[in-house]
């Protein structure tokens, strides 16, 4: 388990992280989330004590990283896949570090085969891709087999069979009862992987949730439903906590029918509703705020670059001479 109590950094006049206050529990992923700039690898780097809080304290699994006599065994981290020796192969890299706490050889070697670098092992470091080199950083946080595991932007450079290793990798680790914190900008990997959240932004917390609550708090489900008599549709869904919005486009001889967004009633409701009233229905389809939305949704006050206004769409000249 990690808790952070009252964690705060400042650089001179400049405040990183405010007043954290978390728990991150085993059994379950939590996805450490913010926009560039919000705190996140600072916040990660005084967990390990990597980095001394100005105020406030962290511990993992009920003391501070660095009174684990032998961390390597508790703690697996990865923060910089470009970590090991560029003139080492990653079999000498994972082996020194093994040395370090008495790790037998037998692990070095199932670490490699676990993050599928067998073929690969006595390379030299400095010939491996991005990819490869963050799942050597993985199987150096896995080598001492810990309780807990903090990884940092782990995708990275990751190809599509390199994205679901990991996905299943951090869900495995989770299911077997580990203590597992992953930071990510990916937000379509967070919503396939983490349990829980943490969001933070300009170093303040801004939620401390599960990803379904946060989608919820956003806007949550709703259903869209076209229909040409969407006011006495309206009528008939009326009632405690159920809201109907109608969508701002006219209808037309062409397209009589209205698009309303119904929340409060799934689409099972609505279609027994409108069945029971004979009203015709164009389309009944579920509608979810993605947790991209709902992450952006909470960050923008807190993202460090934001522009001013969107971006034009492009558009794409005609030839000189060509037929318009």
């Amino acid at each position: 388990m990690i808790r952070a109590h009252g964690l705060t950094k400042r650089y001179g006049d400049r405040t990183v992280v405010q007043d954290l206050d978390f728990t991150v529990r085993p059994g379950t992923v939590t996805g450490f989330l913010g926009p560039n700039g919000a705190g996140k690898s600072t916040t990660m780097r005084m967990l390990l004590g990597l980095d001394s809080p100005t105020r406030g304290r962290s511990t993992v699994n009920g003391r501070s990283y660095a009174t684990h006599p032998a961390p390597l065994t508790r703690v697996g981290a990865l923060l910089e896949a470009r970590s090991a020796h560029p003139g080492r192969s990653a079999f000498h890299h994972l082996t020194a570090l093994a040395h370090t706490h008495g790790i037998p050889r037998r692990r070095v070697e199932e670490v490699i085969d676990l993050a599928g670098l067998t073929g690969s092992a006595h390379r030299r470091v400095k010939g491996f891709s991005l990819g490869m080199g963050q799942r050597l950083g993985i199987a150096a946080a896995l080598l001492g087999d810990p309780a807990t595991v903090l990884l940092d932007e782990p995708v990275n450079g990751l190809d599509p069979e390199g994205v679901l290793w990991i996905r299943t990798l951090l869900t495995s680790l989770a299911a077997e009862g580990r203590t597992v914190l992953v930071s990510s900008h990916l937000m379509s990997e967070m919503a396939l992987t983490a349990d829980h959240l943490i969001v933070i932004g300009r170093g303040r917390l801004l939620a401390d949730t599960t990803v379904a609550e946060l989608v919820r708090s956003a806007g949550g489900a709703s259903v869209k439903v076209v229909t040409p008599r969407a006011a006495e549709l309206t009528t008939r869904l009326t009632a405690p906590g159920v809201t109907v919005t109608t969508a701002p486009r006219v209808p037309t001889a062409d397209a009589p029918a209205r698009e309303l967004r119904v929340r409060g009633a799934d689409a099972a409701h609505i279609g027994a509703v409108a069945a029971a009233h004979a009203i015709p229905l164009h389309e009944l389809t579920p509608q979810t705020v993605s947790l991209e939305q709902a992450f952006m949704d909470l960050t923008r006050e807190s993202a460090e670059h934001r522009p001013r206004r969107q971006p034009r769409p492009s558009t794409v000249p005609t030839p000189t001479g060509a037929a318009t």
